[in-house]
Formats: structure tokens, sequence, C-alpha cells
């Protein structure tokens, strides 16, 4: 898989902490971070997954193409939703040390393994691992994410 780089910035940081909702200071206020025991502003657990911005290959809208969408209908494309059958069952974060502003991270993600089980509602599920690790400039290891996905062999039966 392709490796992406991408500069961590504070406001991204501060942005993404918004988002999802969290008003720690150490995601945004710089006198206030380096007071506390981390000792300036770091990234929150999860940031890892910002690294989807800066994917040219990333699920999104593009101009002129037609997309599922996530909406109530779907926005071009007829029939099942590409994605139809899977979800994300897991996601683990392991930090080697935190991540500051002004670092530079390359992802680079490869797959794990893959195991399969019987399901009564769904069928086969077929689970898929992938391993995603971030290194910073200098070449270190800062974070490793591994995600966990599933596919469906048919719906879920709902009776």
């Amino acid at each position: 898989m392709a490796k992406i780089t991408f500069p961590i910035e504070a406001t991204h940081i501060m942005m993404f902490a918004r988002a999802v909702g969290d008003e720690n200071p150490v995601y945004h206020d710089a006198d206030k971070a380096r007071e506390s025991e981390v000792g300036g502003i770091v990234t929150p657990p999860t940031f890892a997954v910002a690294v989807a911005q800066f994917n040219p290959e990333a699920s999104r809208p593009r101009p002129g193409e037609k997309w599922f969408g996530s909406g109530k209908t779907p926005s071009g494309i007829e029939g099942k939703a590409p994605s139809a059958g899977g979800l994300n069952a897991e996601q683990h974060f392991e930090y080697f040390r935190p991540v500051r502003p002004g670092e530079v991270l390359t992802a680079e993600t490869r797959p794990g393994r893959t195991w399969e089980r019987e399901s009564k509602r769904a069928g086969k599920l077929s689970f898929a691992e992938r391993i995603t690790e971030f290194r910073d400039q200098n070449g270190d290891l800062v974070i490793s994410l591994r995600g966990v996905s599933v596919k469906t062999e048919r719906p879920v039966d709902q009776g």
C-alpha cells in the first residue's frame, strides 16, 4: 500500500479534538498544555485516523465521479454500495510516545491476519486485519494502528 506523509499542525489537532467533543486543554491551549504532565500540545488518542484526510484514495465524493454517499439516497451509483456487507469491527491504537505539532508523520498500511467464522444470522463472516504504522521524520515508530473489518456472506436475517 502507498505511504502517506502529512504534517502535524496545532490547528489540525484542535479541530480534531473539537470534532470528537474533547475539550482537554492539552489539545489546544499551549500554556496549559506546557504546565500539564505531557508538557505541551499533543494529539488526542484517536487522532491517527485523521490521516484519511491526506489519502487521495480515501472514500469521499470527487467532482465528476459517481459516489454512493452516506445520505438517505445514493448520489449516482445504482444498486448495492461497494462497501455493502462490511463494517469496521475493531480499532486498536498503540502509542510509543506523544505526537506533537511540528512533526511530520508517514503512515504505511499493510495487511495483517485474515480469518473466518460462521454466523447463524449472516452466514460466513470474513475478518481482515490492517496494520498502519506511523513513523516520524526520523523513521521512529510513533503509533501502531490495527483495524479489523468484517464482511458478511449475506445480509443479517432480521427474523
